[in-house]
């Protein structure tokens, strides 16, 4: 099992930036990938960056050159997104995710999530 802690959110105002923090812990061999989701009210959860162990991101098209997504160990059980530029529409929970699963597959584990709120 792996259990992923979530911190760093909080309130800010637009422009403004958030660095968030995910620690994975557990009996595991090996995460595949980290990433991030968010889930703002009332809308569906979805992807904002993914980071594999070898060094492959994924990024929404509405973060892109905003956000950014690093780990310090090759996504071993950390990953980072600094985020910068905040916008009032990038409110919402965030969420941690893992994968120890091949590539192709959904991420597996998942945080309780951070709340992000971007003030006008």
């Amino acid at each position: 099992q792996v259990q992923l802690v979530e911190s760093g959110g909080g309130l800010v105002q637009a422009g403004e930036s958030l660095r968030l923090s995910c620690i994975a812990s557990g009996s595991f061999v090996r995460l595949n990938a980290m990433g991030w989701y968010r889930q703002a009210p009332g809308k569906q959860r979805e992807l904002v960056a993914t980071l594999t162990s070898g060094g492959s991101t994924t990024y929404h098209d509405s973060v892109k050159g905003r956000f950014t997504i690093s780990s310090r160990d090759n996504v071993k059980n950390t990953v980072y997104l600094q985020m910068n530029s905040l916008q009032p529409e990038d409110t919402a929970v965030y969420y941690c995710a893992a994968r120890n699963s091949p590539p192709g597959n959904a991420m597996n584990y998942w945080g309780k999530g951070t709340l992000v709120t971007v003030s006008s």
